[in-house]
């Protein structure tokens, strides 16, 4: 595996991210490369409408095979607004050099959408190692499987 990936190359799709701030961490220490949401207009989502795809106005070629990028929600939106990724997180393959999209959700049971306006941050790319092991296919006789440890089927650990 590669130890450190050494660049990623940025293509703007969207020319109006460089007076947004793109591309920047929020700060020094930031794991998150903030995404923006390019839209031409404000973009209202409903608590519990179906998620929004929100173009991020880049693609990025990672191309080292041990990487991948994961879009993942900024915290502070999600926890006082209530905004989520639709899918949880993206996964950004190293061979995908596709448009970034955002898929948004408002997971709010009822109440007021949110709005989401053109060039807001809503969304964080992180760069990832990724590990391939060996696969090896066991039936369920195989050495290894003797354990009770999930027995009890999901969320069977007993903690409460």
């Amino acid at each position: 595996m590669s130890a450190t990936l050494s660049e990623v190359g940025i293509r703007l799709l969207d020319p109006r991210l460089p007076g947004w701030g793109f591309p920047r961490w929020g700060s020094a220490l930031a794991a998150g490369l903030d995404l923006h949401a390019c839209l031409d207009a404000p973009l209202d989502l409903a608590p519990q409408a179906p998620p929004a795809l929100i173009p991020a106005g880049v693609s990025v070629l990672i191309r080292d095979a041990d990487w991948c990028g994961l879009v993942l929600p900024r915290s502070g939106l999600g926890h006082r607004e209530g905004l989520v990724l639709g899918n949880g997180t993206g996964v950004i393959d190293a061979d995908y050099e596709g448009p970034l999209m955002i898929s948004a959700w408002n997971r709010n049971p009822a109440g007021v959408p949110i709005r989401i306006a053109p060039g807001e941050r809503i969304a964080q790319l992180v760069f990832s190692r990724v590990a391939r092991p060996r696969l090896a296919l066991l039936d369920a006789g195989s050495a290894g499987f003797g354990s009770a440890r999930g027995g009890g089927g999901f969320g069977s650990s007993g903690r409460t």
